[in-house]
């Protein structure tokens, strides 16, 4: 009798053992997330750092949940923010976060920083922000800290069943080659060449993080770099889409494209998913009105023509109704226009991704 009872004891034991580690699976399982690029991702990294490339003040943040300015250059969330909520996780803290400490870890990690560019040179101007290989390094030591809480093999696993979103380029169009009139990289390079130039060294960078273990990648392209209302501001005489600017992305993109492609073919599996993220804008930039918003021409906060010039500030224009306006500042989508395009992401035909989309990502990958 007593042999009995304990075999029931040692079964109910069992039974909330399993139930337990169910329980806990999530906070080991879950799919991790990491974010590299610039400004359109970065989610506070360079509020660590002495650069002008922040977005820590008034009245950045107005409508996050917090209603506090985060270093996200946004109203409210942005397209990092809004993948986690897609695939079920919450928000990766920035890698220089004091907070990403413990179990924070195996959520992910957020290294991008405002103002840099597929090359070095680009954003000098901002001065102190983190280069895309140094996003790199520290992934590396990203990778390190993980390996101390999980253990080798775990922290691979993580790593290579990650989702990864990386979004470069506009920067070295925007902040380098049409920075100023007859700048260096532009009396170096043809725009064609500079092109081709650019595409090369992402290739690289791509081949790098390939090698730090990503296996599941979000390569955006450059959005429509000449529409922005800075670049309306500063180049159009009636409020059209910037021409040489529109050019840089009818140029870059295919080739991006092209490249991923390559890669895939490289690596016999699709590692590098690209983002249209230039269609992703034109559709509510055309047709502002078809989506909800009352003009995809003026930001929400600025000065000057279309609200295009200078810094969002406490002391900009601002308006009241950001759910109108395709654009926030200058340069960066509104959380309304955000979400727009991460619906896209998730759901959209292969003219926005290719060669899939992220829900047809997940689902294959919740197979294996």
């Amino acid at each position: 009798m007593d042999k009995v009872i304990s075999m029931a004891n040692s079964s109910v034991l069992v039974m909330v053992l399993i139930a337990l580690l169910g329980t806990l699976a999530p906070l080991t399982e879950a799919r991790a997330f990491f974010v590299f690029g610039d400004s359109l991702v970065d989610s506070g990294n360079n509020n660590y750092l002495v650069t002008s490339a922040r977005a820590d003040s008034p009245p950045y943040g107005i409508d996050y949940p917090t209603h506090r300015a985060t270093g996200r250059f946004s109203n409210g969330l942005n397209i990092p923010d809004i993948i986690s909520q897609k695939i079920k996780s919450e928000s990766t803290l920035p890698y220089l976060s004091p907070q990403l400490t413990g179990k924070k870890l195996l959520v992910g990690a957020n290294f991008a920083s405002a103002g840099i560019g597929i090359l070095n040179d680009t954003g000098v101007q901002f001065l102190n922000i983190i280069r895309i290989y140094t996003q790199l390094e520290y992934f590396q030591q990203y990778q390190q800290r993980l390996t101390a809480l999980v253990g080798a093999q775990k922290a691979r696993g993580i790593v290579n069943q990650a989702l990864v979103l990386i979004t470069l380029g506009g920067n070295d169009f925007v902040n380098n080659y049409y920075l100023v009139p007859n700048s260096a990289r532009s009396r170096q390079f043809a725009l064609p060449n500079y092109v081709r130039y650019l595409i090369s060294e992402y290739q690289k960078i791509l081949m790098r993080l390939y090698k730090l273990g990503a296996r599941r990648v979000l390569v955006t392209g450059t959005g429509p770099m000449g529409c922005v209302p800075a670049e309306r501001a500063m180049r159009s005489r009636n409020g059209e889409c910037a021409a040489e600017l529109q050019q840089a992305s009818a140029l870059f993109n295919p080739q991006l494209v092209q490249m991923l492609q390559g890669l895939n073919k490289k690596f016999h599996a699709d590692v590098f998913i690209a983002a249209n993220t230039h269609e992703m804008h034109m559709d509510f930039i055309t047709d502002p009105q078809a989506f909800g918003f009352t003009t995809s021409k003026i930001a929400c906060c600025g000065q000057g023509p279309y609200n295009g010039l200078g810094l969002c500030t406490v002391l900009s224009n601002l308006c009241s109704n950001r759910g109108q306006y395709a654009f926030w500042d200058a340069f960066h989508p509104s959380e309304k226009a955000n979400r727009l395009i991460v619906q896209q992401i998730m759901t959209g035909s292969t003219m926005y991704m290719n060669p899939m989309n992220l829900s047809t990502i997940m689902a294959l990958d919740s197979r294996t």
